[in-house]
């Protein structure tokens, strides 16, 4: 079992430069060779491999001394790049084909094995020097890479992490279905709902000042550069406090629940309706479902993912078929009497379709804990 941990750096002023020059080699490594292959491709229509890269790089030489390792992982990385286009042509899809780095995309080099280690509150970097670090917990596990991120004007340590075999897996005694919605982010089958933050949304004004500002400022010039950093903050600040949602949210949902049921949405295909896009990415449901998959493994607890077929139109009191467009917000069954939140229903609905059993039911008869039966009101 892998996990992650990330930690903010503060070189000083030298360090930084250093590890700026350190990505700049990275970059230029992966361009050059890179170019390599195509030209192989091009003029013998033969591919070079990964370990005849990594046999070549050893003898070249650059004004900015940089480990073997990252050097070489830097080819390994454009291998997978490859890889992953030539499965992308055998499977049918319309492939991309490995794009050149300019310096706003190639941000991050790694320590595959050795040539870091944390002593106090610094971090060792081999060919860098000791860098202070803010680890804000422990790390558990064994440390297997370290990977250094720049962010725009900050630093972040990211140790890949070997916990060992996955937990065992518990005997699931409370469940819960969630409907992802757009009003409240989520919305429980027992009832609860947890209101979307619409951070992107709360931003939007600040946002549009900041890019007016940049599209006055003339292309190449200094000031441009300096207006691009802040719409980039701008954005930043959205993705950390969504993140920072979500996160507490999948804690909350792992920590009292021992399964839980999602929608299996096509969240790409849904966002391409333009009238609801902006607020389909706010919400980020992807981002949440991942995170909340990620600690339950850890904990040995379940989430499944459901189809989400007619779990609004359908009835959880009876099974008729109750239709209603997205306006209508209560869901009231002809058939049974049951009057109840559209989400809730949902959700219940949702709890239903799992496949994962508990010791008081079997789903798909009654949602534990949820307060609501079929024909109440």
């Amino acid at each position: 079992m892998r996990k992650s941990y990330k930690f903010r750096l503060y070189p000083t002023k030298e360090q930084g430069i250093i590890l700026t020059k350190t990505l700049d080699v990275c970059r230029y490594i992966y361009n050059e060779f890179l170019a390599d292959r195509r030209n192989a491709y091009e003029r013998c229509n033969q591919g070079l491999t990964t370990f005849d890269q990594i046999n070549q790089i050893k003898y070249l030489e650059f004004n900015t001394p940089v480990q073997s390792q990252v050097k070489q992982d830097v080819l390994r990385r454009l291998g997978k790049s490859f890889d992953a286009f030539f499965r992308r042509c055998k499977s049918g899809d319309v492939p991309g084909y490995p794009r050149f780095k300019g310096k706003d995309r190639y941000n991050s080099f790694t320590y595959p094995q050795s040539g870091f280690g944390i002593e106090g509150n610094k971090l060792k970097l081999s060919k860098i020097g000791n860098i202070k670090i803010k680890q804000h917990r422990d790390i558990e596990g064994k440390i297997k890479t370290c990977s250094i991120k720049r962010e725009l004007d900050r630093w972040y340590a990211v140790f890949s992490v070997d916990l060992g075999d996955n937990p065992a897996k518990v005997k699931p005694v409370t469940s819960i279905g969630i409907d992802v919605g757009l009003n409240s982010c989520v919305t429980l089958s027992n009832g609860e709902q947890f209101d979307s933050p619409e951070y992107y949304r709360k931003s939007e004004k600040s946002l549009a000042v900041q890019q007016k500002s940049l599209s006055k400022k003339k292309k190449g010039s200094e000031n441009r550069l300096k207006q691009k950093t802040k719409v980039v903050k701008v954005h930043r600040k959205i993705r950390n406090q969504r993140l920072d949602f979500n996160h507490k949210l999948s804690r909350i949902l792992v920590d009292r629940f021992d399964m839980i049921v999602f929608e299996d949405l096509n969240i790409q295909n849904m966002v391409k309706n333009h009238h609801l896009a902006k607020s389909i990415s706010d919400v980020a449901w992807g981002q949440l479902i991942q995170m909340t998959e990620n600690k339950a493994e850890e904990a040995g607890k379940y989430v499944e993912l459901v189809n989400p077929y007619n779990t609004s139109q359908k009835c959880s009191g009876c099974g008729s078929i109750v239709k209603k467009s997205l306006s209508v917000r209560v869901h009231k069954c002809p058939e049974c009497g049951l009057v109840l939140d559209r989400d809730i229903n949902a959700a219940i609905n949702i709890l239903n379709l799992c496949t994962v059993g508990t010791t008081d039911r079997a789903c798909g008869v009654m949602n534990v804990g949820s307060g609501y039966e079929a024909g109440s009101t």
